[in-house]
């Protein structure tokens, strides 16, 4: 999702338990009990009312059933040796951790997400669903154990997640960097076509068409020139293509939230992959560069030239950041930072998504109007700075 509203996402979201019974799920791995710690969660939060309750005790009974069916020797564990507990839960899903505690005294957790409600506006899960396995056995994320029609189940993360000012620290930004270059070499099956300007457009046309019953809430919104907003999303798309971008499979939501480590290992872990698709590589450094915001949307924390060229070069050259070429950290700068300006659209336009069918309590209109102001007040020189570049190339 987004920094900004990570401090909501303790919330309640009012999830449907998925009513398809265990033994139906897809199970992917029938691992022993010591594999189940190696790798999901994190955060906090807390259930308030009779429906988490109901919910929680249908995820019990679910999660029991899951670990009984696929774990060699627990098929006879008694109900008793189950516990689940909410790790996180708001925007697009809710995390609970379930643990299981054997006749040896030892205690092994699995996580299980539950998607969210009108998710399927803004996420499209069959696209997340096809990646994670693929994700998960190239060693990112908390393992993939099994998937449900509401959810998935994945083993659980030890580690910390990481603050904005993480983020921003010289050497976990290098180890974000290095990280980021193995994700991007990751192949996912299927079409390669990037979908960042088909999304930004979909979600463009849903935006548009939004009606709201708030009276506050709808003269805001009136205010908006869509007409305005699909010209700069021709523009900004017929200048991106000029610079022919690579592809590569993105993550796309690369903000702190999404960032976990464990700091007595070293281990830097890259989580929530709801959003994940084919895009362009400079669009998905830019939308975590734009994620230095930090809660408090300051983008004024957005990285110098000097800090962005120490991530291009771990990123570009993870054994040997000292041999990138000039000119190729030149060219990723462009890249990047026209690309910084299709991050602020693509949120502000999902905000006004959010801001319709959002459960949370929180000013998704403001929001919007915030990210796409930023656009406009960076607009004039990331523009700037593609055409001249450009224009370099052409003279030779």
């Amino acid at each position: 999702m987004w920094a900004c509203v990570m401090s909501v996402r303790g919330g309640s979201s009012r999830v449907g338990v998925c009513s398809r019974p265990a033994h139906e799920l897809t199970v992917f791995d029938e691992m022993p009990p010591s594999a189940w710690e190696a790798g999901g969660g994190g955060g906090g939060g807390g259930c308030a009312d009779a429906f988490f309750v109901s919910l929680i005790w249908g995820v019990f009974y679910f999660s029991r059933g899951l670990c009984k069916g696929s774990v060699k020797g627990w098929s006879s564990l008694d109900s008793s040796c189950f516990s689940i507990e909410t790790v996180s839960g708001g925007i697009t899903n809710l995390l609970l951790k379930v643990s299981v505690k054997e006749e040896t005294g030892n205690e092994f957790s699995v996580t299980v997400r539950l998607y969210g409600p009108n998710t399927d506006l803004v996420i499209d899960r069959k696209r997340e669903l096809q990646a994670i396995p693929y994700l998960s056995a190239a060693g990112f994320g908390a393992r993939l154990l099994g998937i449900f029609e509401n959810g998935v189940v994945q083993s659980f993360i030890h580690a910390r997640t990481l603050s904005p000012a993480d983020m921003r620290e010289p050497r976990i930004a290098a180890e974000i960097a290095k990280e980021l270059h193995r994700f991007h070499q990751v192949d996912i099956p299927g079409s390669k076509e990037p979908q960042l300007w088909n999304d930004i457009f979909k979600f463009l046309k849903k935006a548009s068409a939004l009606k709201f019953e708030d009276n506050e809430k709808r003269k805001r919104y009136e205010t908006i020139s869509f007409r305005e907003i699909q010209d700069e999303v021709k523009e900004l798309k017929d200048l991106s293509d000029l610079l022919r971008a690579p592809v590569v499979f993105a993550h796309n939501d690369l903000l702190s939230g999404n960032l976990m480590l464990n700091d007595s290992e070293g281990k830097l872990y890259f989580i929530d992959f709801e959003y994940g698709s084919y895009s362009y590589r400079g669009y998905d450094i830019a939308n975590h560069f734009n994620e230095y915001a930090g809660f408090d949307c300051d983008y004024n924390m957005y990285p110098d030239k000097d800090a962005q060229y120490h991530f291009f070069r771990n990123y570009m050259q993870p054994d040997r950041p000292s041999e990138v070429q000039a000119q190729d950290l030149e060219a990723l700068y462009v890249e990047t930072n026209t690309f910084r300006l299709a991050s602020h659209i693509y949120w502000a336009l999902w905000a006004l998504i959010q801001a319709k069918v959002s459960p949370i309590d929180f000013d998704y209109l403001g929001y919007f109007f915030q990210r796409y102001g930023e656009y406009k007040k960076q607009r004039e020189s990331c523009f700037s700075l593609a055409q001249s570049f450009l224009s370099e190339l052409r003279n030779g």
